[in-house]
């Protein structure tokens, strides 16, 4: 299997420093299915090519039965076509360009560059079509030459093989992560077992581009062998991680305190009565006002916090924690021993480390927060043993067929003394000027309820899991359609405990 890299970026051979790979010489890595072998068919400052050849070892992979997909023949497609193996060795041969490093050439890793991948034999049932919904959409070009089933026998017709060339401005990074993520779908053969690990992959490899691509649910079903179950698993949480990447989008370009679309339809209709008062008092003893205005968000971070901390909790889980708002309120309680923050997204966890300076921070103070990657719909026992859990503005980017799931993973086996959830509240929708009747606050939510539908929901869920249950307002309440937000307490009978 081939698999060609050019680029005429001036001078062509800084392509070398990208690729960890000099152009001078040929090199060549044992895999656990044959070898790779990089070399450079071309390298000027004009034009320099990088080619990547697999050497697959056919008869090994039947013999090996501890293998994920033994071959039923020893005469197959594998060593001649880009598939699964291609993905692996992209990942061992390529890993640092595939993770945007280049300690040479740091200033070329963020750079788009003019490139061209051309794969000598891509297998693809679905024909040229299929290809090109799958990387257009992306900003490639697409070259396809389609191969006929035998040269000698036109009449036999077109085979499902084709040689396909990929060109674009882009990073490297970019280029090979999609081909990463792209050839197994393409294939529909992955020669290892798929398991929880791979939605992990494919959600880490698909961050930025493929929550916005059209086809990213046949890309999850194809990618993850047609297993339902982690198909609907990876859509739920790409919905969620795309909803907290839009929301964070501005703390990474650090341009606002207000991240989301959602935040910014909620802040415009903030009116007078949310200006607080703060008092703080001079060397001569008098005291004067200063006014701060306190978005929704921070209101609705202050209102979990005060639940929290009033409960006498000691151990506190931040489920759906983003980039660590309220953990960072809640390292600053010295009553909580320990704080766990759980959220689906990386790009949120890593947000929220750079938010925390846990790089910097104490080895004391290190040791009383864990930052978890996982889902809410799982059960999952690292959330076990906890007292308190807050659930700020979460449940609303659920699929509501997933919220029993959730709510068993909450209530019944993390089973926490005192549960605060928040959720917009749909009534106040109206408020909101820029908003169209019907439509909800943030594209990716998948529900907004009235004040009765969150509260008969609520009161299921406690009779259902042994607690008790009260409702606050969260913001300026309206006297006709109430506060933007609801919060419910979830108090569990000492019965239970």
């Amino acid at each position: 299997m081939l698999l060609t890299i050019s680029t005429t970026y001036q001078p062509a051979t800084e392509l070398g420093y990208l690729l960890h790979k000099n152009p001078a010489r040929v090199q060549s890595f044992d895999l656990n299915f044959g070898q790779a072998h990089v070399f450079y068919p071309e390298a000027t400052e004009q034009r320099c090519t990088a080619a990547l050849l697999l050497d697959i070892d056919a008869v090994n992979l039947v013999r090996n039965k501890g293998n994920a997909m033994a071959m039923d023949q020893y005469v197959n497609d594998r060593p001649y076509v880009a598939s699964s193996f291609l993905s692996v060795a992209l990942a061992d041969v390529f890993g640092t360009a595939l993770n945007g490093r280049c300690k040479q050439r740091p200033e070329l890793v963020v750079t788009p560059l003019p490139l061209q991948a051309q794969l000598a034999v891509v297998p693809c049932r679905d024909g040229e079509e299929w290809l090109r919904r799958l990387f257009e959409p992306l900003g490639y070009t697409v070259e396809v030459v389609q191969h006929p089933l035998d040269e000698l026998h036109p009449e036999w017709g077109d085979s499902p093989y084709f040689t396909v060339t990929l060109s674009a401005t882009c990073r490297l990074s970019e280029l090979l992560t999609h081909l990463y993520v792209l050839i197994p779908v393409l294939d529909n053969a992955k020669h290892y077992w798929i398991g929880d690990d791979e939605v992990n992959k494919l959600l880490q490899r698909g961050q930025g581009w493929l929550e916005k691509h059209p086809e990213r649910r046949r890309i999850a079903y194809n990618y993850l062998r047609h297993k339902h179950d982690l198909t609907q698993e990876a859509l739920e949480r790409l919905v969620i991680e795309a909803a907290q990447s839009d929301e964070e989008a501005s703390e990474i370009e650090a341009v606002s305190e207000e991240t989301s679309e959602a935040e910014a339809i909620e802040t415009q209709s903030v009116p007078a009565t949310e200006v607080l008062e703060e008092q703080a008092g001079s060397e001569t003893g008098q005291e004067k006002s200063t006014k701060k205005r306190v978005n929704l968000h921070e209101q609705r971070l202050l209102a979990a916090f005060e639940v929290v901390k009033q409960s006498g909790a000691r151990r506190v889980l931040d489920l759906g924690c983003g980039e660590g708002r309220l953990l960072k309120k809640l390292l600053q309680e010295k009553s909580f021993e320990h704080i766990l923050g759980l959220d689906v997204s990386y790009q949120a966890l890593e947000l929220a480390q750079k938010r925390l300076h846990l790089a910097r921070m104490s080895p004391r103070q290190r040791e009383r927060i864990t930052l978890a990657h996982g889902a809410l719909t799982y059960r999952d026992k690292r959330l076990e043993g906890y007292d308190a859990a807050a659930v700020v503005e979460v449940i609303e980017h659920l699929d509501p067929s997933r919220l029993s799931a959730f709510e068993r993973v909450l209530f019944e086996f993390a089973h926490p003394a005192t549960v605060v959830i928040t959720t917009p509240n749909a009534e106040y929708n109206v408020k909101y000027e820029t908003l169209e009747s019907g439509k909800f606050r943030h594209q990716d939510h998948r529900f907004e309820w009235t004040r009765e539908q969150f509260q008969d929901w609520s009161r299921q869920i406690a009779e259902r899991f042994g607690y008790q249950v009260q409702f606050s307002p969260v913001g300026p309440e309206d006297a006709e359609v109430g506060a933007p937000s609801q919060m419910g307490v979830f108090s569990r009978h000492e019965s239970v405990a």
